[in-house]
């Protein structure tokens, strides 16, 4: 449930993932809410419901924090990187680039939204588990740092690169480590469909030597998504610098480090995620002690924060239509969108807070269930939740929904997309287009002899 302690002031500013609501949340003195100084209903009546609203100050504020406390906790050179799958788009790759944040990529498509949204080739790290030719190609031309997935990649590098041109490479590897939120597993081998196996580490790397177009710069690796605990980062750096002396024995010129991403959000009042200063502080603290005790050179320490950067400066506004009381059972409260927009309730049994836009204060609250508009019964997005009195033509903003909600998004039951404003300092500008139904035939084609004749 999500009431008035949203909205206090003692929230923690410094660190966006520990908040439910964009810092800049707040009340008007008509008691409704606003964000960037602009008020969600009436965002809602000029563009339209769904709508995604993204705070600039919260976006901004995350990356600064991963900026300085990497400045502040890590003695040698860092580049965070923004893990774009959560959220790609042109405005918000060329904010996180304007704050000196780098970017990983997993597709041609967010590759070249990078690129074209200002990030610079050589900050781009571009992950994939079976990349095609043609986006390895792309990477290469391109500068990009391509991470070595599997022997697949490998082949098809033999292809594209050049010894007069060598491809910047990294090599993922599963580190046994693999961590579900607040609790994690360590194993030799772990079954995933990402990186290299412990055993096959020291061959790759024997073999990649033999190979003038291949310059293996760095190693990465990942331990899990929506992390609250810190205790598997610090066994992670010890992991990575035993594969990093190897690397350097080898005769690889191995300078970056890259410690993936994964740290937690809050969603949810019960949520507590480590702040953004103190993951980066731990992590820090594991890999100076890591490579002391190996007597290795500090690397450039790389992370990649994707939901962290981005979730809670995101927030969804629906409309509320239809009603239906199911007598002894439960109240549900139909809106405007659902699983096309926000996929992860249904998928992953996701939780979220939210709030009426217009009503955030109000305390009578009644138990009901919000569900979606599509053609499935499990298209639910908030189930037995407590709410204000409300009724149909009500907007509801639902919270933390900057992350991995448009870019899951879909057109199921043929729905368009939502369209995304930036907000800030009182002022809206659109990043994207709201999709119209018609916008849906444009690669549809009909052939000849399905047209009716005259």
């Amino acid at each position: 449930m999500l009431g008035l302690k949203a909205f206090e002031p003692n929230r923690d500013i410094a660190s966006p993932n520990r908040n439910i609501a964009p810092i800049s949340s707040e009340i008007s003195e008509s008691k409704k809410l606003l964000v960037g100084g602009c008020q969600l209903s009436e965002l809602a009546k000029k563009y339209g419901t769904p709508l995604y609203v993204v705070d600039e100050l919260t976006l901004r504020t995350a990356c600064k924090t991963y900026m300085n406390s990497l400045k502040k906790h890590y003695p040698g050179d860092s580049l965070p990187l923004f893990a774009s799958k959560a959220n790609s788009s042109l405005a918000i790759c060329a904010l996180i680039a304007s704050e000196g944040f780098g970017l990983d990529a997993v597709s041609e498509g967010e590759l070249l939204t990078a690129l074209k949204g200002g990030v610079k080739g050589k900050n781009i790290v571009f992950h994939g588990n079976n990349k095609s030719y043609a986006e390895l190609d792309f990477a290469y031309k391109n500068n990009v740092t391509i991470v070595l997935d599997n022997n697949h990649d490998i082949q098809l590098l033999k292809k594209i690169a050049s010894d007069k041109k060598p491809a910047k490479l990294m090599l993922r590897f599963t580190p046994g480590i693999e961590c579900h939120t607040h609790e994690y597993i360590r194993t030799g081998h772990l079954d995933s469909k990402f990186g290299f196996d412990p055993d096959e580490v020291k061959s790759v790397l024997e073999q990649l030597k033999k190979y003038k177009w291949a310059n293996l710069t760095g190693l990465h690796a990942h331990i899990g998504s929506q992390i609250f605990e810190v205790q598997p980062h610090i066994d992670l750096a010890g992991v990575m610098a035993d594969t990093f002396r190897l690397a350097k024995e080898i005769g690889h010129p191995i300078a970056d480090l890259n410690i993936g991403g994964g740290l937690g959000i809050k969603y949810v009042a019960s949520d507590d995620p480590p702040s953004i200063d103190k993951w980066i502080e731990v992590i820090s603290r594991a890999v100076v002690k890591a490579c002391e005790e190996k007597n290795l050179d500090l690397p450039r320490l790389m992370c990649e924060p994707g939901r962290s950067l981005v979730a809670n400066s995101g927030i969804t506004i629906y409309k509320i239509g239809a009603k239906k009381i199911v007598p002894g059972i439960r109240t549900y409260f139909s809106v405007d969108g659902g699983m096309s927009d926000n996929p992860r309730p249904i998928t992953y049994q996701s939780l979220y807070s939210a709030c009426l836009v217009d009503k955030p204060l109000d305390s009578n609250f009644e138990k009901v269930t919000i569900a979606g508009k599509h053609c499935e019964s499990g298209d639910v997005l908030l189930n037995d939740f407590f709410l204000p009195s409300c009724e149909s033509g009500d907007f509801l903003a639902v919270f933390g929904t900057g992350a991995y909600n448009y870019s899951m998004s879909s057109n199921y039951n043929r729905i368009p997309r939502p369209a995304t404003v930036m907000v800030g300092e009182g002022c809206v500008e659109l990043i994207q287009k709201r999709e119209l139904p018609e916008d849906l035939l444009q690669l549809d084609v009909l052939p000849d002899r399905f047209i009716a004749k005259n």
